[in-house]
């Protein structure tokens, strides 16, 4: 028996089999497909291509956007906007037979580094993804924290004043911080901008503002970063980071320990095998 993972990002959709819901016994991924049809057949061609003898026991992963109520699908997402209203867990479930999980991709690339990596044994794990959006998860105990719609703290706003993105673009930590918004402003990927540049360091103290949101708000014991704006080359240094947010807090409480996450792209495959295993132990 395997369980088949997935993670269905803006760019890139990534698809895994794990026979011990431990370790990631084969991967592939590829360019995610704009449109939702074409991206189901492509995870099930993805997911034969990968064993095709082995039976599939259950199949759990993440995608981009806020999830419905009933989490089969997603409701809405500005990049993945021709994946919204459709039935993501009732097409894989038609294909493979077998329990379909679907969580929010951030939300498992929280939960993989929590149970499996930077975050291992550690009791309040909070998760930031910085890389087309921004994205996060608070982890308490090994299980994602209870919540009425999800957790979307790259939409909290930053820039009240607009001095920065000026006034059309929205004033948030997204489109302060994120792949995405870097290109929008500057007219440039971000792999295009040398990491001497100043930017990046700029970037550093946007995203401090918003790590000192999620302290007060969350009260961490440890901010593990993940994505390709933090683990990439170039990125926003790690160092420049912590600096930034102590001095934001200026003393009011204790900045927790700041890292990068273990798995970068696959983080998200490990939180699937962890919901597995959660959801198949009850």
């Amino acid at each position: 028996m395997s369980y088949l993972l997935f993670d269905i990002g803006g760019t890139k959709t990534r698809v895994a089999l794990s026979e011990d819901l431990e370790t990631i016994a084969a991967s592939k991924s590829f360019a995610t497909p704009k449109t939702f049809q074409k991206g189901i057949k492509e995870i099930i061609d993805t997911a034969i291509s990968l064993n095709p003898k082995t039976p599939i026991k259950a199949v759990a992963g993440g995608i981009r956007g806020m999830l419905n109520e009933d989490r089969t699908g997603i409701d809405n997402d500005a990049v993945l906007c021709n994946w919204s209203k459709q039935p993501l867990v009732t097409e894989l479930n038609k294909h493979f037979k077998v329990p379909v999980y679907l969580e929010n991709d951030a939300a498992l690339a929280g939960l993989g580094e929590a149970v499996y990596g930077a975050g291992k044994g550690i009791d309040i794990v909070v998760y930031h993804t910085i890389s087309t959006g921004v994205g996060g998860v608070k982890i308490e105990c090994g299980k994602i924290d209870v919540s009425s719609t999800g957790f979307e703290p790259g939409h909290q706003v930053l820039d009240i004043d607009r001095t920065i993105l000026g006034d059309e673009i929205s004033p948030t930590l997204e489109n302060l911080v994120s792949g995405t918004g870097l290109e929008a402003r500057l007219g440039m990927k971000p792999y295009e901008i040398p990491q001497e540049d100043m930017v990046w360091d700029e970037l550093a103290e946007y995203l401090a503002q918003g790590l000192r949101n999620t302290i007060l708000y969350w009260s961490p014991d440890v901010i593990v970063l993940g994505g390709s704006m933090i683990q990439g080359d170039p990125k926003i240094p790690l160092e420049a980071i912590r600096k930034y947010t102590v001095e934001v807090l200026d003393g009011f409480v204790a900045c927790p320990f700041i890292t990068t996450g273990t798995f970068k792209d696959e983080a998200a495959l490990y939180g699937s095998m962890a919901y597995i295993k959660d959801r198949m132990a009850k």
